[in-house]
């Protein structure tokens, strides 16, 4: 029989009684996207509300002399904040598996747990409604059932892939924060999908019909094919094998996501073909305005070559220089874009990896006033493996040539939705390592912003092993110190350096690294430095954090072998988390917004923490007690 002939019989190769199962599972078929679309439509409310919700907290910062612009003004918003209290406390906690080479096992946090048995039962009744009958067709009818289901889900797991999806902006949700459901359809999918092969095959064995079935529907090895492929992604993208070669996962994983494409159309009939080409166009429309996005960000028809000397007509002057071991710093120039803090572009270096594209945080707010001519970017990567120490390589070999070398760079972006950060009473910022080149743009950007905020507080806290990792971000906190005095902020700041013997090092650190990141602009010292300090997200070099959750900063008193510099405070112990941010809570009127930038491990005990004094504070339940908002941002996605 030749598959462009089997549009009455269905999925899977095997003739069957006209029509008998179709109806049933194209009406599933259609009430699977209909959820997907109340969800969106749902996510799109909450998100209108929350706008609404943001615009009048700052209206009434401007207006009127509330002591609390953040906290409930009625009824009605009384009931929201308690109803997303309510929801932040179920989502937030995490259980993280600290065994070093199983960590990569420890389960998404309760919310996306709670997302995925949502979707999983939906999932599981279309699976067998109506379909476990114990009579002549059970093995064919569960088979059918099965292939439309995980056809269905095809265009959802190629939309949640998507930089540019429609789910991510109505959702108000970027692309990276979406990826870990893409994984999780695309593993249910392959559940399915292995549900339809086995009923079939499990049938033609009964009948003693393998090899004649084969030889008869030609369709079926495309079948076998495409679950092959499937089985070969969903292996690759656990995180084990993520990290080993990401250059070589991602290049294969899109390669092997057209192969499916291809496999899967072949194999089914024209009746369902429609989900491959929903899945094809969305492909297709990400990929095309990527390519837009690129040529308009690094084509310059007129550059002009005064511009900060970093006018070409393709890419951007770029300058490479190192801090320390395995820190390397990129100063790329005239970028005409905007963007804010907590956003991240893709970096193209031809010259290091020609093939190779890396996402990295713009770790800091948009060009400041009267500091600089246009606008440079400025990205710390610290190197871990593959195209980060390649660059740190290829940058300590010129600069052992004894000059400055300029690359070329093409970049595109910025990506991401972050939220607003002023609207928030008090700010909590929490970091390890290279992770406060997410932060502190982010201190920098409430600081200098003209325009009206509810904020009054801010908690800062950087945590690292080694003394270089803080020098690059020391001399910014001062600055940024100076700078809550004249804005009326109250910032507090806290350093912990816990490796032995590494906090002496970072005042030497400090003053060494503010020197080269002056140098590597090429613009002097004309007080730059709050415009181009960026540093890495490095979704794609995978590296955990240190583990610095447990232990005892206490209730901010210093160590034997800690100093206060200028109201920063320095600790050579590892910091308590959790007692941080309880003091910040403790002492707000209005909500608190926690923000965090680390490794798996950090990122898990900051979710467990503000779930649990949530709780305990009985936040918007009748206590007084205001809401705590806590946005994660992990070193790998």
């Amino acid at each position: 029989m030749d598959h462009h002939h089997h549009g009455s019989s269905g999925m899977g190769g095997m003739s069957m009684p006209s029509n008998s199962f179709q109806s049933t599972n194209k009406k599933l078929a259609q009430v699977y996207w209909y959820l997907i679309a109340g969800v969106l439509a749902l996510l799109l409310v909450i998100r209108g509300i929350d706008l609404a919700q943001n615009w009048l907290r700052l209206r009434t910062s401007r207006t009127s002399s509330v002591q609390f612009p953040t906290k409930p003004t009625n009824r009605y918003l009384q009931v929201w904040a308690t109803l997303t209290a309510v929801g932040r406390e179920i989502s937030y906690p995490q259980l993280y598996v600290p065994t070093r080479y199983l960590s990569w096992m420890t389960p998404p946090p309760m919310g996306r747990v709670l997302v995925l048995f949502a979707y999983w039962a939906v999932i599981i009744y279309m699976m067998v409604h109506d379909a476990i009958h114990r009579d002549v067709l059970f093995w064919e009818r569960i088979g059918f059932r099965n292939a439309w289901i995980a056809t269905t889900q095809a265009p959802l797991l190629y939309l949640l892939s998507s930089k540019t999806s429609i789910i991510g902006w109505i959702s108000g949700t970027s692309y990276e924060r979406l990826n870990w459901l893409h994984r999780w359809v695309a593993r249910t999918m392959f559940v399915t999908t292995t549900v339809h092969g086995f009923h079939f095959w499990r049938q033609w064995v009964i009948a003693d019909f393998v090899q004649k079935q084969l030889e008869m529907m030609p369709v079926i090895k495309y079948g076998l094919g495409g679950w092959a492929i499937l089985l070969w992604m969903v292996v690759t993208s656990f995180k084990p094998f993520r990290s080993m070669a990401y250059e070589v996962f991602v290049v294969q994983h899109v390669v092997a996501a057209v192969f499916f494409l291809w496999a899967v159309y072949v194999h089914i009939p024209h009746s369902a073909r429609y989900n491959i080409w929903f899945a094809i166009a969305a492909l297709c429309f990400d990929r095309v305005f990527r390519f837009g996005l690129l040529a308009w960000q690094n084509i310059k028809f007129n550059p002009n070559s005064s511009r900060c000397k970093g006018g070409q007509r393709l890419g951007h002057q770029t300058q490479v220089s190192t801090l320390g071991e395995t820190t390397t710093i990129l100063t790329i120039k005239d970028v005409h874009f905007r963007w804010s803090a907590g956003q991240h572009l893709y970096l193209w270096l031809p010259r290091v990896g020609i093939f190779e594209t890396h996402p990295y945080t713009i770790a800091s707010p948009h060009q400041t006033p009267e500091t600089c001519i246009c606008n440079i970017i400025q990205l710390v990567i610290r190197s871990h493996s593959g195209f980060s120490r390649r660059l740190n390589k290829f940058a300590r070999e010129m600069e052992a040539l004894g000059g400055k070398e300029t690359l070329t760079a093409f970049i595109s972006g910025p990506y991401g939705r972050p939220p607003r950060w002023d609207i928030f009473e008090t700010l909590v910022l929490i970091s390890a390592s290279t992770g406060t080149s997410f932060t502190l743009p982010i201190l920098e950007s409430v600081l200098r912003s003209s325009s009206t905020k509810c904020t009054k507080r801010i908690d800062f806290l950087l945590a690292a092993r080694q003394g270089e990792e803080i020098g690059l971000y020391h001399a910014r906190l001062h600055e940024a110190l100076d700078v809550a005095a004249t804005v009326g902020i109250e910032l507090v700041a806290h350093i912990a350096v816990t490796g032995t013997g590494q906090l002496e090092t970072v005042t030497a650190s400090a003053s060494t690294s503010t020197s080269r990141s002056s140098s590597a602009s090429g613009i002097g010292e004309k007080k730059v430095i709050c415009c181009q300090n960026v540093r890495e997200k490095s979704l794609s070099d995978t590296a955990d954090a240190p583990a610095m959750c447990s232990g005892g900063l206490g209730p901010r008193k210093r160590h034997s072998s800690a100093s206060e510099d200028h109201h920063i405070h320095h600790s050579a112990t590892r910091p308590d988390v959790a007692a941080f941010i309880r003091k910040a809570v403790e002492e707000t009127g209005g909500e608190t917004g926690v923000v965090v930038c680390g490794g798996q491990s950090l990122v898990a005990k900051v979710r467990t923490s503000v779930a649990k004094l949530s709780d305990e504070r009985g936040v918007h339940k009748g206590t007084g007690a205001q809401g705590i908002h806590l946005h994660v941002e992990e070193y790998c996605f």
